[in-house]
C-alpha cells in the first residue's frame, strides 16, 4: 500500500518526523503537482498511479491518492497556523491587483470600523451567541491585520510580525512569575496590581491616570479613573461630586466600581432591556390597530401594559404544567 505524506502548504519545507522512516525505506518518492518544488524533497513528479512501495508527497488533502493510501502521515501545525493565511489574504487585498477599496484605506478611515467591530463583539458576548462571537472575533482580527498592513507603507513602517513580537515581549515581561520564575503571584488581584506596577515602570508614567484612554464611553471612563486612583490610595471622598449632572453620573459610576460592579455593563444591560420593552410595546400597539409611531401618552401607557401582560403570559406558558 502507498504511504502519503501530507505536507503543510502554510509551513513550507517542514517535514513531519514520522515520515523519515517511510522515506528512507521507500522504493521511490513522488510528488503531486501542488508540491511547489519536488526536487527539493528528492521527489519526482507523480505521473499516473504511484509505483509500488512509493511515498507520495502532497499538500492537497482532497487529492485521490490520499483516499487510496494505506498510510497517511500529516504534518502537525502549531496553534495559530491559520493566521498565516489571514495575513496572506490581507496582503493580497492591499497589494496591486487586489481590492480598490482596501487599497484606498488609511488608519484614519478605518477608525469607524475598529469601534463598530469591537462593539459588535461586545454585543455577541453579552448575548452569549457563540456563532456571532466567533465571527466578530474574526472581524476584530481583521482590523488588527488591516492596520498592520497599512503600517508597512508608512514613513516609519512596521508590520504584523513587529506587532506580534511587541505583544509577546509585553506578555512575557509583565508575567515574570510565569516566564522567569523570579517572583510569586498567587491571586488574580495581586497579578492585576503587579501588572500596573510593571506597566507604570515600563512607560515611566508620572500619574496613576496616565495611559487611561479618554476616548472610551463616559461611564467606562469614570469607572476606569476610579479604579486607577483607588489602587493609588486616592480617598473616595475626593472623587467628583456636586449638583451637576456630570458629577452625579460620575459619583454613581464611582460607587458602582468601588462596590465591584461594572457600571458600563450594568447601564448597557438596562438600556438594552429598555429597548426591548419599547419594541414590545410598539408591536402590541400595532397589533391593536394603532400607528406605533404616533402614540400619545395614554396610548403608550396602554401599549406598555399590554406588552407587560403578553410577556408575563409567555413566561407562565413556559412553566411546566
Amino acid at each position: 500500500m502507498t504511504t502519503v505524506v501530507l505536507l503543510s502548504a502554510r509551513l513550507g519545507a517542514v517535514l513531519p518526523a514520522a515520515a523519515l522512516g517511510p522515506l528512507r525505506a521507500a522504493s521511490a518518492v513522488v510528488a503531486t503537482p501542488d508540491v511547489a518544488d519536488p526536487a527539493a524533497w528528492g521527489a519526482e513528479p507523480l505521473d499516473g498511479e504511484p509505483p509500488a512501495g512509493a511515498v507520495v508527497l502532497t499538500t492537497d488533502p482532497a487529492h485521490p491518492v490520499v483516499a487510496a493510501a494505506g498510510t497517511v502521515i500529516s504534518t502537525p501545525e502549531p496553534p495559530g497556523a491559520a493566521l498565516l493565511d489571514a495575513v496572506a489574504v490581507m496582503d493580497r487585498l492591499r497589494s496591486p491587483g487586489g481590492c480598490p477599496w482596501d487599497a484606498e484605506q488609511t488608519h484614519d478611515s478605518l477608525l469607524q470600523y475598529l469601534v463598530e467591530e469591537a462593539y459588535e463583539l461586545y454585543e455577541a458576548i453579552e448575548d452569549g451567541d457563540r456563532a456571532a462571537m466567533r465571527e466578530e472575533l474574526g472581524d476584530v482580527l481583521l482590523q488588527v491585520l488591516f492596520h498592520a498592513r497599512v503600517a508597512t507603507e508608512d514613513a516609519d513602517p512596521f508590520d504584523v510580525d513587529a506587532v506580534a513580537g511587541d505583544l509577546v515581549a509585553k506578555l512575557v515581561g509583565r508575567h515574570p512569575h510565569v516566564f522567569a520564575g523570579s517572583e510569586t503571584v498567587d491571586t488574580a488581584e495581586r497579578q492585576e496590581h503587579r501588572w500596573d506596577e510593571l506597566k507604570r515602570a515600563e512607560k515611566q508614567r508620572e500619574s496613576s491616570v496616565d495611559g487611561v484612554p479618554m476616548g472610551q464611553p463616559a461611564v467606562a471612563l469614570a469607572a476606569k479613573l476610579t479604579s486607577r486612583t483607588a489602587r493609588a490610595g486616592f480617598p473616595a471622598e475626593l472623587l467628583p461630586s456636586g449638583p451637576g449632572v456630570g458629577e452625579e453620573l460620575f459619583a454613581l459610576a464611582a460607587r458602582a466600581k468601588l462596590a465591584g460592579v461594572d457600571p458600563e455593563a450594568e447601564l448597557r444591560t438596562a438600556a438594552r432591556r429598555f429597548a426591548d420593552r419599547v419594541r414590545s410595546a410598539q408591536r402590541a400597539a400595532a397589533a391593536a390597530g394603532a400607528d406605533a409611531h404616533a402614540l400619545d401618552d395614554d396610548a403608550w401607557r396602554e401599549a406598555w401594559e399590554n406588552a407587560d401582560r403578553a410577556s408575563a403570559g409567555q413566561a407562565n406558558s413556559a412553566l411546566p404544567q
